[in-house]
């Protein structure tokens, strides 16, 4: 806590002097960016640290825009199509301007056109920052806000680097036009020159924080091959979706894209910060996450609702002082229990946009990641979450609890590999209903990969998938997944008893059970069949030999008409 709080303070003295220089009327130069931009993403992109804002967003935005490392619309494409909302989803790929309104448009214009036809969005940026930068220049040092003058000082420095602001000119705000057209320009046609902001357009202005968020593709290097690389992170999540098959493969596209609605970050901002106010109150509070990390396969937000850190949260947030930035949170905004930003945005003690730093399971704990533990790279990991986590716990409790995380989690993915095995058998034996008979194709680009599939979630025909392979789906990317998730954000029933380990015996008791009943039926069948059939199906006593008939003599004969009753149940 102290050297957390040490780093805060150096911060806002670097703040302090920039601020007092641009009071001075001073030009600030155009000098290297002073951020927590990992080395990783400088030597990815072929940087030195020293260089220029100019340098830097270039860099970040053709790396941002290539295809070849994540944009656009995928190699599944000609698969699928877009659909009205998709361009909102990914505006760079898919957003054309409406052709209803024709008018080259004045910052003013723009402002008293949307007064009347969009008046929430007009009232959202009234209420921002960007609707008044000089409020913020005019704050006392002593308002919580005040860490946003050295803001504008450095988005003006930036912008200055890259020739969109005058030496000793100062940004007057940030209106529609410099988001919806470019930065600084005095007026636009509407037609033809409007366009979607994506993260690169937030980007030019904000260069530390774009680089920073970039900077998870750099950081996530498995290194066993876990996951590709940069994954999971925010950066590359709409990556994530349209390279998943059977997104790609379903017809019916609305549903298809609610993935997409959370898959959004890497495209845009306001996931996190709601256009057009941007508010960085509102991006601080667990609320925000909820959107995304919540439900049947990362119920994050419930389970840190539901924990201690939740609890106080939800009792005392209210008297928090939510306009304090994080590295002030717990100093001066009055925070006695971390929230989500607090303890995944926090790395050695600094505060970055980069929330994959210290991801060591994933998004979905496997196997290759428990054996591989001990290996340097996860435990550099589990290093800095003590660091995280001893900014309120002392580190032997820290310790305790992160080797009970680990620990639980593998007794998660044990239960659910010995389940696998059973399906898989099954699989391989032939024996799934249906599975010889009335098992149709997956649609392109979707593969059958052996049972359990994630398609099995999303996508049926006949008897692909089966009930126990629904089963196993969902123990996988539900059960199991929500084991690790309840473990890791310290809520006991998430991983205990209401969700998690309770689910995942229910799951294999289900899975066992209908492997008995499966094979059970399949030896029976198996006996029925070496007898000769009946001539017609109706006709069950018109057996054709003597042996058959003296068969069907006593409990013998009884309990075989009963399993060939049994059979043919099956078979219709």
């Amino acid at each position: 806590m102290r050297d957390l709080i040490k780093r805060a303070r150096w911060s806002q003295a670097t703040a302090a002097i920039a601020i007092l220089v641009a009071a001075l009327g001073m030009a600030i130069p155009a000098g290297p960016v002073r951020s927590e931009i990992p080395e990783e993403t400088f030597k990815a992109l072929g940087l030195d640290k020293s260089a220029s804002p100019k340098e830097l967003y270039e860099a970040l935005s053709k790396r941002y825009n290539d295809p070849a490392q994540g944009a656009g619309p995928g190699s599944l494409s000609k698969f699928w199509e877009p659909i009205p909302i998709t361009k909102y989803l990914n505006p760079r790929d898919f957003y054309e301007p409406p052709q209803s309104v024709d008018v080259e448009a004045t910052r003013t214009q723009c402002v008293e056109c949307h007064t009347s036809t969009t008046p929430g969005w007009v009232h959202s940026w009234q209420k921002s920052v960007h609707g008044n930068l000089d409020e913020i220049r005019t704050l006392p040092d002593s308002d919580s806000r005040a860490y946003k003058k050295a803001m504008i000082v450095e988005v003006e420095g930036n912008l200055r680097s890259m020739g969109v602001l005058g030496e000793g000119e100062a940004l007057k705000e940030v209106g529609c036009i410099d988001c919806h057209i470019g930065v600084n320009k005095t007026k636009g046609q509407h037609k033809t020159e409007l366009k979607m902001p994506d993260a690169a357009a937030c980007g030019q202005c904000h260069v530390k924080q774009f680089g920073e968020r970039e900077s998870e593709r750099d950081t996530q290097t498995w290194p066993q091959d876990q996951w590709p690389a940069g994954r999971p992170s925010h950066a590359l999540s709409y990556k994530a979706n349209v390279e998943t098959a059977i997104w790609a493969a379903m017809e019916q596209r609305e549903v298809a894209e609610g993935c997409t609605f959370c898959h959004t970050l890497q495209n845009t901002c306001n996931s996190c910060h709601t256009r057009h106010e941007f508010s960085a109150v509102e991006a601080r509070k667990p609320q925000v996450c909820a959107m995304c990390h919540n439900g049947v396969d990362h119920n994050e937000y419930e389970g840190y609702m539901y924990s201690k850190h939740g609890t106080v949260y939800q009792a005392r947030g209210d008297t928090w002082d939510w306009n304090a930035q994080l590295a002030d949170a717990m100093d001066k905004g009055g925070m006695n229990a971390p929230t989500c930003q607090f303890c995944h945005m926090e790395y050695q003690g600094r505060f970055t946009h980069n929330l994959v730093r210290k991801v060591r399971w994933g998004f979905e704990p496997t196997t290759k990641i428990a054996e591989n533990l001990s290996h340097p790279w996860f435990e550099q990991r589990k290093e800095a979450w003590v660091g995280t986590c001893t900014n309120c716990h002392s580190e032997r409790f820290s310790r305790s609890y992160l080797e009970f995380i680990d620990k639980g989690t593998i007794d998660g993915i044990k239960v659910t590999e010995d389940a696998k095995v059973v399906l898989t058998k099954l699989y391989e034996d032939g024996l799934l209903p249906g599975q010889k008979t009335n098992r149709p194709t997956v649609p392109e680009p979707e593969k059958e990969n052996g049972p359990g599939n994630f398609f099995n979630l999303f996508w049926h025909k006949g008897n692909n998938p089966t009930v126990v392979e629904y089963e196993f789906a969902e123990m996988w990317e539900h059960h199991k997944i929500k084991h690790f998730k309840g473990l890791a954000h310290m809520n006991p029933g998430g991983y205990t008893y209401s969700e998690g380990w309770s689910q995942l015996i229910k799951s294999a008791v289900r899975i066992n059970d209908e492997s008995t009943r499966l094979r059970d039926v399949a030896e029976l069948r198996s006996k029925v069949e070496k007898l000769q059939p009946p001539e017609k199906r109706g006709d069950i006593l018109d057996l054709r030999t003597p042996a058959q008939k003296a068969a069907l003599g006593g409990l013998g004969g009884l309990l075989l008409l009963a399993g060939l009753g049994l059979y043919l149940r099956q078979r219709r």
